[in-house]
């Protein structure tokens, strides 16, 4: 059986992706960008992958005909203004392109809606669904509420919450009512559900028994972990006060932090649980679901983290677009020192960043990211999403992977921080020698300045963090 994989590098796309394969599926990987695409070598024997954009129809004539299924997994809720007219247009082009070929059955994963007063994120969801009815083919759309997984948005902000404020004034919101689903059940669900005609040209909620407010969610979540927490709400909080309180107190951009307020207004609780039945599932409870995700992150086993998505950083880029770090006209902190050990200068490498810190000025780093995120910035609260593994495509801190070859010893990142300009930063290790280049392509003159004010603060940082890097101690 033939299946096509949209959002294949997307939180979901890749979780399901291995349990596609490992059932026998012949799985065809849609992606935007190929170069940020990095399954595992035992995955990559299993799959094809093709390069489309789904607003551009003349790329989706590289969808073969004869596939018998297809997800679409394909949502954003920061990178555009208008994203409710991109996604719909989205939508379309897929639906009119699946519609001319052999597939038997579309699986749509979206958003529980209950209300007719919707935001513009749920509103979004439910115009793709209708776009998708209208296929020559037999639509099984899953709705979910709030994910709970490791590395899941919802998951990472209340962890943000949980664990940095002992006690909250929040907002009236965090009393509306929802239907928590855990991400191993989401993929059971999507999985499941192939081909199965019960299923055909019919919506369901997905969740789990429990209906709870975020604000019950936020003290399940501390018990858990095991902390005291204090949550009062208030009425004053306006939605732009919410947007900004989750964007300054978690690792979420401030759009997706208001994309989240205007949604998490609305009830979102499963009319019924019918699917359980047809699927023979019982999903496990939100605390289940949140000990699960704690398990993976201690084993350091997440398969995949929202903060890769380019939504957190609100940067629409294409890694092939910046890969190639410019000569000409740009500031340079080139450095270069023998190492003592290359395996190990290697790890210390790719173990960079996120709770490992950068070596050395570790304070001037959280100060960056700090002045960062006032000027509206991803900051450095976005970590890192493995300790050890870096592939391309992931963020990193402020900084986004453009090149990782832990073979060939060479790691290259991309800015994703404020700036009046754009800077690289690379790692390469040749003939026993580390080379460190911090490359700086300066917007006009303010970009100038900038550079010759922080250059004294690059002469502390990256000096010191070269010698950490080469030495064994």
């Amino acid at each position: 059986m033939k299946i096509l994989l949209t959002g294949a590098t997307g939180y979901i796309g890749k979780r399901i992706l291995p349990i596609l394969v490992n059932k026998g599926y012949d799985v065809i990987c849609c992606v935007r960008d190929k170069s940020r695409f990095n399954p595992p070598q035992s995955l990559k024997e299993k799959i094809s992958v093709i390069e489309i954009d789904l607003l551009k129809t003349s790329s989706l004539s590289r969808i073969p005909k004869d596939i018998d299924v297809a997800y679409y997994l394909v949502h954003s809720m920061s990178t555009a203004d208008n994203y409710k007219l991109l996604e719909q247009e989205s939508a379309i082009n897929f639906r009119d392109r699946l519609s001319s070929t052999d597939v038997q059955q579309v699986i749509y994963l979206s958003g529980i809606v209950n209300e007719s007063n919707l935001s513009v994120h749920l509103s979004s969801r439910k115009t793709v669904e209708r776009e998708l009815e209208k296929g020559n083919y037999n639509l099984t759309c899953l709705r979910a509420g709030i994910i709970v997984g490791s590395g899941s948005a919802s998951f990472e902000i209340m962890r943000d919450l949980v664990e940095k404020l002992p006690v909250m004034i929040t907002p009236k919101w965090l009393l509306t009512k929802c239907s928590p689903i855990g991400v191993s059940d989401v993929q059971n669900f999507l999985t499941k559900c192939i081909l199965n005609e019960q299923t055909f040209n019919k919506n369901f909620d997905i969740g789990c028994d429990d209906v709870l407010s975020y604000r019950e969610m936020l003290l399940d979540f501390a018990e858990v972990r095991k902390l005291k927490r204090k949550i009062w709400t208030v009425p004053l909080m306006t939605p732009k006060l919410s947007s900004y309180w989750l964007y300054f107190v978690t690792s979420t951009s401030y759009k997706l932090a208001r994309s989240l307020v205007e949604s998490m207004k609305i009830e979102v609780v499963c009319r019924d649980h019918e699917i359980n039945d047809i699927l023979g599932i019982q999903p496990i409870s939100y605390k289940e679901a949140l000990v699960k995700a704690f398990d993976s992150i201690e084993n350091n086993d997440i398969a995949s983290s929202w903060k890769d998505s380019y939504s957190s950083s609100e940067i629409n880029m294409s890694i092939s677009e910046f890969i190639a770090v410019p000569e000409f006209g740009c500031f340079k902190d080139a450095r270069v020192t023998e190492v003592e050990n290359r395996e190990l200068s290697i790890d210390k490498i790719w173990s960079i960043g996120g709770e490992n810190g950068w070596y050395h000025g570790n304070w001037l780093w959280r100060l960056r990211g700090f002045l960062d995120k006032l000027f509206g910035g991803v900051g450095l609260r976005r970590g890192r999403t493995n300790k050890k593994t870096i592939s391309v495509g992931d963020a990193l801190d402020f900084w986004r992977v453009l090149y990782a070859n832990k073979e060939e010893g060479r790691l290259l990142l991309f800015a994703e921080m404020k700036l009046p300009g754009e800077a690289w930063l690379e790692f390469k290790i040749i003939d026993g020698k580390l080379f460190q280049t911090a490359t700086f392509r300066p917007l006009g003159l303010l970009g100038r300045l900038y550079w010759l004010v922080v250059l004294p603060f690059h002469g502390i940082i990256f000096k010191g963090m070269i010698k950490k890097i080469s030495q064994v101690c």
